[in-house]
């Protein structure tokens, strides 16, 4: 075959195919490898209380796929119930026109409380509270595991559990006790039974 008669590749095709199409796949790639099946259906799940048109992404069966993470809020037998429940809920917030502007779920928690919808659609509040505090709560895990790092090094390495929580909470909650007297640390140890010796 001739050259002058194989396919043209625009630049176009050359950037769409070539090269954006394979900077998308490896950043699904690096999704797929950070983050596990039930973290990535959990993400799923909480992006069905997406506010913008009217909350079009709202999924009712994702939504009690989400209640479902958390059994001691939601017991099996009140899924049935959780179900009409958002099934309200959805209808609520598609004809009240207080609740079309709002951007995000954390203004849909402020305005559900400011309207008083908080009570009417309380499960649905409850499972909106977790979604929210979800973030903070892995935040703060990892920090503890960071802090750790920290403070279990090779030279303690062969510490205790309890000594490792003692270390961990001072370090961790340093501004805290940046306020505690240091006379006051001295009297304590001193006044403990076990302390033959004065500082």
């Amino acid at each position: 075959m001739a050259r002058g008669n194989g396919p043209q590749v625009t630049n176009l095709h050359h950037f769409r195919v070539d090269v954006f199409l394979s900077v998308i796949d490896l950043q699904l790639q690096e999704l797929e490898n950070r983050f596990s099946e039930v973290t990535k259906d959990l993400l799923v799940c909480m992006s069905c209380f997406n506010l913008s048109n009217q909350f079009a992404s709202f999924d009712k069966e994702k939504l009690i796929q989400l209640a479902k993470f958390y059994p001691n809020d939601f017991p099996t037998a009140e899924i049935i119930v959780f179900d009409r429940a958002l099934q309200n809920f959805i209808v609520t917030m598609r004809t009240d026109d207080r609740f079309w502007n709002l951007k995000t779920i954390n203004e849909l928690s402020m305005k559900l409380v400011e309207t008083g919808k908080h009570k009417t659609h309380d499960r649905v509040y409850l499972l909106l509270k977790l979604v929210l505090t979800l973030p903070v709560a892995t935040a703060s895990v990892e920090r503890v595991f960071s802090g750790m790092t920290q403070v279990k090094d090779k030279l303690r390495n062969s510490m205790g559990d309890q000594m490792l929580n003692d270390c961990l909470i001072t370090y961790l909650e340093k501004d805290l006790f940046l306020n505690v007297n240091m006379d006051d640390i001295i009297n304590r140890y001193q006044n403990m039974k076990s302390r033959t010796e004065q500082l």
